[in-house]
């Protein structure tokens, strides 16, 4: 995978590559957890700078849902969406509900090629749902 990118196959990126494949939708204080698990001693400036190389070379993809910290995840190159708990933050996958990239058809193009839609479902998943309010 990496050197199908021209990327050095190295303990960090491996250690990085497996954390994001193991758990999707993992912030980076999570990918670090999991990384010095594996591999002992590696910075937070290490696992920053390979989580931008994978990025940058499309093995992994980094969402931001509005008022969360950046995630990563293996699922790369389908054009999906995401689903967001309101309440305790989880996250899951949504594949694209009809048609083809991108998806949803802008009511005005304003002249761009659009080749992506990014949707953000929001709501409260299970758990949360079925918690009593207090």
């Amino acid at each position: 995978m990496l050197r199908g990118v021209t990327l050095r196959v190295t303990r960090p990126r491996l250690a990085v590559l497996s954390a994001v494949h193991d758990h999707p939708h993992a912030d980076t204080d999570s990918i670090i957890r999991v990384v010095r698990e594996n591999l002992g001693d590696v910075s937070h400036q290490a696992v920053y700078d390979v989580l931008r190389a994978l990025t940058a070379a499309g093995l992994v993809r980094r969402i931001q849902p509005p008022g969360s910290s950046a995630r990563y995840e293996s699922r790369v190159g389908d054009n999906h969406h995401h689903v967001v708990c309101r309440s305790c933050g989880a996250i899951a996958d949504v594949d694209c509900a009809v048609g083809t990239a991108p998806c949803l058809t802008a009511s005005h193009d304003h002249g761009f090629a659009i080749d992506e839609a990014e949707v953000i479902y929001w709501g409260l998943c299970p758990g949360c749902s079925t918690t009593p309010s207090s």
